[in-house]
């Protein structure tokens, strides 16, 4: 697969502004190559390099690093073991799974977002292929550079925190971001007068806990209507989470098959690797998979998604862009808004990073900018005919 990467321009930091990695893996490869990404980069400094998880939680106060990029297998301690110690030793930490695309190490990853890990990545099968690692590294550093970032703006807590709580089994809270919530006078547009047929929703770092949290409250939403999600994901991945779905919604879930009927009261996910588009096959509704290029160096992407729904529901739909990096979904949200559909956005202060929403409220094209925790009962009311 061909991957256009360009770099992102950063500012130039200061020693104390930049962000402290701790590097956790037991390949002494993987280890060097990803310490010489981050040395490279003006705003992080790798401050540790270490081979186990008992490592890491043994020099972790020493170290105090504000983001750790964490092996899942490894010896001593691995992964999945580690994380709890590291997280009682430090709140804020943002630790990044990192493993490579087994079925096992998906589950891993996701059950670690659930244990309070902040985002996963998968590494490629071999470094030696010039495209997955340079995909790996593009992402990589995107990722540490943004949830760095906001881990140093709010802080949770010191080091001596108390250690989590027995029997923790979803994500931390977030600090309150008063500071970076979205501007009161940001323009909010009136809901479309149609009645929706149809709810998208798109999402990407932050974006399986944020989902599991909508789907468990909308469920006279699925009933009646279908529900099209793109998440940022690769393959495995997306096949993990819809099983998680439609555990969590207790409807039907599972990956989009090309040509396949869309119906209410299922949940469709895109499947990683590929864009999910809709199509019109007579008078159905039907799922189309895409194998072209990236899109906003996403694959599956939300933008393709949103644009293609018009041409099957018209303004007849309801957007929700949730917690991501990047700015997908904006430019489809704003195709969806001109053709009398609407958008919900995730505000600042519940996204784990405000990229994607925040792109779609800069734009002007959000009927309403809601706390997670707002947005199911929200749908629920759109679509029960409330569009005030």
């Amino acid at each position: 697969m061909s991957v256009a990467l360009t770099s992102t321009a950063v500012p130039t930091s200061t020693r104390s502004d930049e962000v402290r990695v701790m590097v956790v893996d037991d390949s002494v490869v993987i280890r060097g190559m990803i310490s010489r990404w981050i040395g490279a980069e003006p705003d992080m400094e790798v401050v540790a390099s270490l081979r186990t998880g008992l490592d890491a939680v043994n020099q972790l106060e020493r170290i105090n690093p504000d983001v750790a990029v964490l092996d899942i297998e490894m010896p001593d301690l691995d992964g999945i073991s580690a994380l709890p110690q590291l997280l009682a030793k430090k709140r804020d930490l943002v630790v990044i799974m990192a493993s490579t695309l087994t079925r096992r190490n998906a589950e891993i990853s996701l059950k670690a977002l659930s244990l309070g890990a902040s985002d996963y990545i998968p590494k490629p099968e071999s470094t030696r292929e010039a495209t997955a690692a340079e995909t790996f590294r593009h992402d990589l550093i995107q990722k540490i550079r943004h949830l760095g970032a906001k881990a140093r703006r709010n802080p949770l807590h010191s080091m001596a925190s108390p250690p989590l709580a027995p029997g923790h089994d979803r994500p931390r809270p977030l600090a309150p971001a008063a500071a970076h919530t979205a501007p009161a006078q940001a323009t909010r547009r009136s809901f479309g007068l149609l009645p929706p047929k149809v709810l998208l929703i798109g999402s990407s770092t932050g974006g399986p806990q944020a989902l599991m949290t909508l789907v468990a409250e909308i469920g006279p939403v699925i009933d009646r209507f279908p529900v099209l999600i793109t998440q940022h994901m690769p393959p495995t991945f997306t096949t993990i989470l819809a099983e998680h779905l439609a555990r969590t919604s207790k409807r039907p879930a599972h990956e989009g098959i090309d040509g396949e009927s869309i119906k209410p009261g299922q949940i469709y996910l895109a499947p990683g690797g590929r864009h999910m588009r809709v199509a019109r096959h007579g008078v159905d509704a039907t799922i189309a998979l895409d194998d072209g290029p990236p899109v906003n160096f996403c694959k599956p992407a939300v933008d393709p998604m949103f644009t293609s729904a018009i041409d099957v529901w018209q303004g007849s739909i309801m957007s929700v862009i949730l917690t991501g990096m990047g700015s997908d979904g904006m430019r489809g949200g704003k195709d969806i808004v001109a053709a009398g559909g609407s958008v919900i956005a995730q505000d600042e202060a519940t996204s784990v990073v405000w990229g994607m929403p925040g792109a779609a409220v800069n734009a002007g094209i959000c009927a309403a900018v809601l706390p997670l925790n707002q947005i199911a009962p929200k749908l629920v009311r759109v679509f029960a005919g409330d569009r005030s």
